[in-house]
């Protein structure tokens, strides 16, 4: 069975103007364009209450670095509140989206993701050899690719947020 080490884990959660349609574009287009990462949504559970609707969404992918190395990652929205506002920019009225959202983000490392080491006690020993003796600057180099690309996706995703929230009513 292959190993997995969670490196990255964190939320963050933002209120104000956001136009759900365009924050769920953009982070897939995000996370398909800049880490290659083969996307599948595992959940969507959308709850109506009145005028606003809460929202629950789950994403899961992976990329193969190597034979032996792969990142998956697994992203949660939750939307709460969500509803339909008219605001104004530059002088001119548009329809867009109020609410609470929070992501989380889970960046891991899996190793020998083929099992190709798995067969017997001696070839999980030889994996741990060859993980700290052969190739442990590429290891720390997969870890810290990893921790990147989940924090800038992050950073962002909030970057977009922060600028969907500047206009004003």
């Amino acid at each position: 069975m292959s190993e997995k080490e969670t490196l990255f884990s964190t939320k963050f959660k933002y209120v104000g103007i956001l136009s759900f349609k365009s924050v769920y574009k953009f982070c897939y287009d995000w996370l398909v364009d800049e880490t290659g990462m083969l996307l599948t949504e595992t959940k969507y559970v959308e709850k109506l209450k009145g005028e606003s609707r809460d929202l629950d969404l789950e994403w899961e992918g992976f990329t193969k670095f190597t034979d032996y190395f792969r990142f998956d990652i697994k992203v949660t929205m939750q939307i709460l509140g969500l509803k339909e506002v008219e605001i104004t920019k530059d002088g001119k009225k548009y329809k867009t989206n109020e609410g609470s959202f929070e992501m989380r983000v889970k960046g891991t490392l899996v190793r020998d993701w083929q099992g190709k080491f798995e067969k017997n006690g001696f070839q999980k020993f030889l994996r741990a050899i060859y993980e700290k003796w052969i190739i442990p600057t590429r290891v720390d180099q997969f870890e810290g690719k990893i921790i990147g690309d989940c924090d800038e996706f992050l950073g962002e995703t909030k970057a977009f947020l922060a600028l969907e929230g500047k206009v004003r009513h």
